[in-house]
């Protein structure tokens, strides 16, 4: 028999289609959905804005009054389905991704309010063994996810680190920690499939934990407390792979290769490189003893043992430096990459830009049509003024606005003077002599 979903949930699906990461169709997502969103939750979630919203607005939306708008709201922060942020005294929200969002808070929760091994089986069909989703968060430019080299093996060196390539700074920086389930260990020692590494290991940052401290699907924790458990997860193996921005990550997890389904689909598809970070393993082949160990530890098999030499695929390495900590014989040393991978100031220029190379900036723009005057419009103009030049005009023709095109081509450089650099990936930007 066919499986037919509810015109609710295919509108709840082609709403998340809208935000860069997408959520292509299938009845594993229909059936995640359906077990996450009530009918009613669905239908109100489908026409919900993608950027932060008030309760005031989305009563608007809905037709209804403030006061049901705020309850229907907090029901679903409460589920993990949304995330509620305090701005100064106003409360907003923001429907979670799918990936590093709802699907981990799902399975994060240990209060019973969803089937935790029902989700992880449809979770493994829709991420693991069907390609089409991950696929498309792989292929996203910037990926949301990029890899944190482990400090002392840098620095062991007398090597360069900034400090958004610390993870201890993230920690440092945060105005809250909190600790959950590992969603891919969770999900794959579901299908018996998994490992003995410890679960309680993801760490979340700030306004995301925040809301997951207050509806109880992680728990907050102190600075010192995330600083031992991420030195055990380093001592463990682990890799840490988190939020790819340089200001208030939202996320690390503690990730192995086995269960991370990043790190799985990266061994899979391809396209360490777009996430590593910017250190790749050199090998001393004069110290080297040729135990192997290295190849044995490396998470995504970026080294192989030929004639009994460890040699390194660089286009696999992620540059986690694992393989240099368990080196027994001290022969591999963390060297900075001759391309530093460009990394988003923060979440909203990361989607912004993600947006645009995905084709769905005006997705962005006329969900929030009626906040041009506000604060988020300078900052949405900002990001597109530093643009490189080609990034403006495919911006430009995507927002088909008279007004874009008139400001990236004639304001733009006439006003600001300014000259751009395009560097591939990263870009600069200097006064005109």
């Amino acid at each position: 028999m066919t499986y037919t979903p509810s015109p609710n949930y295919k509108a709840l699906q082609k709403r998340l289609e809208k935000s860069p990461q997408g959520a292509p169709a299938s009845e594993a997502l229909f059936k995640i959905i359906e077990h996450l969103f009530t009918e009613k939750e669905a239908k109100l979630v489908s026409q919900i804005p993608i950027n932060l919203f008030s309760a005031k607005k989305a009563a608007k939306i809905w037709n209804m009054h403030e006061k049901e708008a705020k309850e229907v709201l907090n029901e679903l922060a409460d589920k993990g389905l949304l995330l509620d942020i305090k701005k100064g005294n106003n409360q907003e929200y923001i429907l979670a991704p799918t990936m590093a969002g709802f699907f981990e808070f799902s399975i994060m929760r240990t209060d019973g309010k969803f089937d935790r091994k029902l989700l992880s089986e449809l979770y493994h069909q829709y991420i693991n063994v069907e390609e089409d989703f991950i696929k498309q968060v792989l292929a996203l430019e910037p990926n949301i996810a990029r890899v944190f080299v482990q400090e002392d093996t840098v620095e062991k060196h007398e090597g360069v680190i900034l400090d958004y390539e610390r993870a201890t700074k993230v920690i440092e920086n945060a105005t809250c920690v909190t600790v959950g389930t590992c969603y891919c260990r969770y999900k794959m020692n579901s299908a018996s499939k998994g490992c003995d590494k410890p679960q309680e290991v993801c760490l979340s940052f700030n306004n995301a934990a925040k809301s997951l401290a207050k509806h109880g699907i992680a728990k907050e924790i102190s600075k010192k407390k995330a600083m031992k458990l991420l030195n055990q997860c380093i001592k463990d193996g682990l890799v840490q792979v988190g939020d790819n921005v340089q200001d208030r990550a939202s996320w690390i997890c503690n990730c192995c290769g086995c269960c991370c389904e990043a790190l799985l689909a990266y061994k899979k598809l391809g396209c360490a490189p777009r996430v590593s970070s910017n250190y790749l393993c050199k090998i001393d082949y004069d110290k080297c003893k040729r135990c192997g160990l290295c190849a044995k530890k490396c998470p995504v098999d970026a080294i192989e043992m030929k004639n009994r030499r460890p040699i390194i695929d660089t286009k696999k390495c992620l540059g986690c430096s694992v393989c240099t900590r368990f080196c027994p014989a001290q022969s591999m040393e963390m060297q900075r990459r001759k391309q530093r991978n460009f990394v988003p100031k923060d979440a909203f220029e990361r989607f912004v830009l993600s947006a645009i190379n995905e084709g769905k900036l005006q997705n962005l723009l006329v969900d929030n049509y009626k906040l041009w005057t506000y604060d988020i419009l300078r900052k949405f103009l900002g990001i597109i003024l530093n643009l490189p030049p080609a990034k403006q005009i495919l911006a430009s023709r995507q927002m088909q606005s008279r007004f874009m095109s008139w400001f990236t081509k004639t304001n733009y450089y006439d006003h600001y003077n300014l000259e751009f650099v395009d560097h591939k990936t990263n870009y600069e930007h200097k006064e005109m002599k």
